[in-house]
């Protein structure tokens, strides 16, 4: 949550006048519960997207981001939950494929460095197939925690965050 790349992806978006809500997951630094895998981690986002919802005026429009692990539950969440958008930062392709997000309404992007341990650029080529309207970019010297490059993270999550807001 406190993360450089998550705080820049939320000035980026709040910057766009989009509200963010950002939380740990189970287990992680204050929260209660333990790991799950992902599995209960998908119910975490679920939860925090109706709060967002009950907390929004009715109709505004709710989207998804997520970074590494929290990329891979958010893109499992959006295979089934209604989202206006959803931003993947730093998919740990390496490790799983992603589901589908068949439940995203509006703008798909991810962002990934060009030198991402755990997201190689040859692992997007699949995505680029099955997700042909997402935007992806590839953030050149950038390795899976974006030092040096957060400058240039926040203006590609600025623009997925202006589709949103349009």
């Amino acid at each position: 949550m406190d993360s450089g790349v998550v705080t820049a992806a939320t000035e980026a978006c709040a910057g766009r006048k989009l509200a963010t809500l950002r939380f740990n997951f189970r287990g992680v630094g204050a929260s209660t519960g333990k790991h799950d895998d992902g599995r209960g981690e998908q119910d975490d986002v679920r939860a925090a997207l109706a709060e967002l919802r009950r907390q929004l005026p009715a109709g505004a429009p709710v989207a998804l981001a997520g970074y590494s692990f929290g990329a891979a539950v958010a893109a499992a969440v959006s295979e089934r939950t209604r989202v206006a958008g959803l931003l993947l930062v730093a998919p740990p392709l390496r490790v799983a494929a992603l589901p589908a997000p068949a439940a995203v309404t509006g703008p798909i992007a991810i962002v990934v460095g060009a030198e991402d341990q755990y997201c190689p650029e040859a692992a997007l080529e699949p995505l680029r197939d099955s997700l042909p309207h997402a935007t992806i970019t590839v953030i050149d010297g950038a390795d899976h925690f974006f030092f040096g490059s957060l400058q240039t993270l926040t203006e590609a999550v600025g623009s997925w965050a202006a589709a949103i807001a349009a």
